[in-house]
């Protein structure tokens, strides 16, 4: 009995969780990438988002990473505390250091764009 708890322990740590959300690469908005590599390496990934106006990134998932916004607009955002518009001003940062989820949809009058570094 010992044993076959200890093996169920073990089985049960050393299952992956499987992610069902697309990562932002992966993710687009009605079919299409808003989101390209410009670096891979076996260090980090880097990705430039692209999001006129009236266009979103469909809800997806993010490994830690750190983002710049190289030209900004105001966003609706959706995630896991709610619906909000935000407005992001050119040259904010930010570090996400655990694994996060959302949706946005730029309902601002420019297009935006946003640097994803994400370290391997």
């Amino acid at each position: 009995m010992k044993n076959t708890l200890l093996l169920l322990a073990f089985v049960f740590v050393s299952c992956k969780t499987t992610q069902i959300l697309p990562d932002p690469l992966e993710a687009g908005w009605e079919g299409e990438k808003v989101c390209e590599v410009l670096s891979d390496t076996k260090k980090q990934r880097v990705l430039k988002c692209t999001f006129p106006p009236n266009v979103g990134h469909q809800k997806h998932y993010h490994k830690p990473h750190f983002g710049y916004t190289i030209a900004g607009s105001t966003f609706q955002i959706t995630d896991n505390k709610g619906i909000r518009n935000v407005p992001v001003a050119t040259g904010v940062n930010w570090y996400k250091a655990e694994l996060s989820e959302h949706e946005v949809f730029n309902v601002g009058d420019s297009t935006a764009v946003f640097l994803i570094i994400e370290p391997k």
